[in-house]
This record gives C-alpha cells, sequence and structure tokens, in this order.
C-alpha cells in the first residue's frame, strides 16, 4: 500500500481555511479519488499546539491518501490535477509539500 500525503508546513502569517478545506476541497478530492482503483481511505490531520509542556506543531495540516499502488493513484488524480490543484488557492496560500511513502506496517482500527 502506497501513502500520498499533501503536507501544509506552518509558516508565519499564513492562511489556511480549514472551514474550506474540510467542506469543500475535501469532498471534491474524495469524489473525484475515491471511486478509483486501489482506493484504501483517506485520513486528514490538523496540526495542534499545546500550551504546558509547550510543543508547537509543525504543520498547519496533513492530508494523506492510501491506494494499492503507486500506478492506481496515478491514475486517479491525473484526470483531476489541474481542478484540485487549482482549487488550492481558495483555502491557503501555503505550497504544499508532496511525500509518497510505502507503508511497511498498518494495523487495522480496533473495534
Amino acid at each position: 500500500m502506497y501513502n500520498i500525503s499533501s503536507i501544509y508546513p506552518k509558516k508565519e502569517g499564513c492562511r489556511f481555511d480549514f472551514d474550506y478545506y474540510l467542506n469543500s476541497h475535501m469532498p471534491l478530492s474524495i469524489a473525484r479519488l475515491s471511486g478509483a482503483k486501489g482506493f484504501q481511505g483517506v485520513s486528514v490531520e490538523r496540526g495542534m499546539e499545546i500550551e504546558e509542556p509547550r510543543i508547537e506543531s509543525t504543520y498547519v495540516a496533513m492530508c494523506h491518501y492510501y491506494f494499492d499502488t503507486l500506478e492506481d493513484f496515478m491514475a486517479a488524480f491525473l484526470p483531476h490535477a489541474e481542478e484540485l490543484r487549482g482549487d488550492i488557492k481558495n483555502y491557503t496560500d501555503i505550497q504544499p509539500v508532496i511525500q509518497i511513502n510505502k507503508v511497511e506496517i498498518a494495523r487495522p482500527e480496533r473495534t
């Protein structure tokens, strides 16, 4: 399985509209990619700040898509790349970092 991540580094004065991201961009993205061959799931994470002890997050947000193969992801993403990339300006001024990983260990949720 492969994890394809869009990671948004925290920068001074950056803009990230979580309402738009969670309620407009991600539903669009999920609608375009989730029906594709090899789709396994998606998660979105919001960076947290902890006051005591003081721990600052490095990232504002991370989105992780999981596909059986990298080829499955590319086949799902490329037809929609322009639309999805074009929507980034509507929720952030941060240039996302793309990280592709081969998942070596994954455990299912406890039931």
